[in-house]
């Protein structure tokens, strides 16, 4: 199952260090949260990604063209111009696709960009911003189990979040935004979707949030997946600093997915 990750943004909110790069380059622990977020996946057996760029996407490419080069020992003969790896390190087992999505695309015109990528198969997504010590296997499982066309992972915070209402079974009956209000269920990312979601995209404008997960939950279409351990987005400085102190401090809950090996 391919894993697509929405990193064409522009992250005026943390333009501190979006100015010179997408958010998803944004390091903690001296790599991209991207990589962060691609490790989570990859602990699980899905390593094959598809990365939605926009907004700064050579930054990616860069990242990715030089990867072997940056994590192996490297002879550079200036005399003959020849370059050679002499000690390769082990690199992770993944392939990438980067696909340049337009600089000012909707959340929904990305993912419809990348439709042919994707196939007539279920895939995985997720935004390039997030983190968490979520299951992946349990997360396509639970979604595998109840046959609708999508699934979120839902996650209970403040109201700065789209606001989800669930019913008893799971499923979501009302998908808003950013409702005001208190603390309840709101939109963490980490999507499995069919192939049939691509329907409901009409064009680059298309809000996913606003204008099709509304419309897959007004339909009976939408279902929670409920993750109640740790998840924390990157949208400001201070959510990066607090990321990055979890990191350093050896404390971080996701560390276990980066640094623990392949769990199958």
């Amino acid at each position: 199952m391919k894993v697509v990750i929405l990193a064409g943004g522009f992250g005026t909110r943390i333009s501190e260090e979006s100015h010179s790069k997408p958010k998803p380059m944004i390091e903690i622990g001296g790599q991209p949260i991207l990589y962060h977020i691609m490790k989570i996946y990859s602990y699980f057996g899905f390593r094959d990604f598809i990365i939605c760029l926009g907004y700064k996407g050579h930054v990616i490419k860069d990242y990715f063209a030089s990867y072997v080069l940056h994590t192996s020992n490297v002879t550079f003969d200036f005399r003959s111009g020849d370059e050679k790896i002499i000690e390769p390190r082990s690199v992770e087992p993944w392939q990438v696709t980067l696909v340049d999505t337009g600089p000012k695309s909707m959340t929904g015109g990305r993912l419809k960009r990348i439709q042919k990528y994707v196939g007539h198969e279920p895939f995985m997504l997720t935004y390039g911003d997030g983190v968490a010590d979520i299951n992946i296997e349990e997360l396509v499982e639970f979604h595998r189990n109840h046959g609708k066309l999508a699934t979120l992972t839902a996650y209970q915070r403040d109201d700065r979040f789209g606001a989800l209402e669930v019913s008893d079974n799971g499923t979501i009956t009302s998908f808003a935004e950013k409702e005001k209000g208190g603390a309840g269920w709101i939109n963490a990312g980490f999507f499995v979707m069919q192939p049939e979601i691509f329907d409901y995209i009409d064009s680059d404008d298309t809000v996913l949030e606003r204008d099709v997960l509304s419309r897959l939950a007004n339909e009976g279409q939408l279902m929670a997946y409920p993750h109640r351990q740790f998840w924390h987005p990157m949208d400001t400085l201070r959510d990066k600093n607090q990321l990055e102190q979890l990191w350093v401090s050896g404390t971080a809950p996701w560390l276990h997915l980066v640094e623990g090996g392949e769990h199958k």
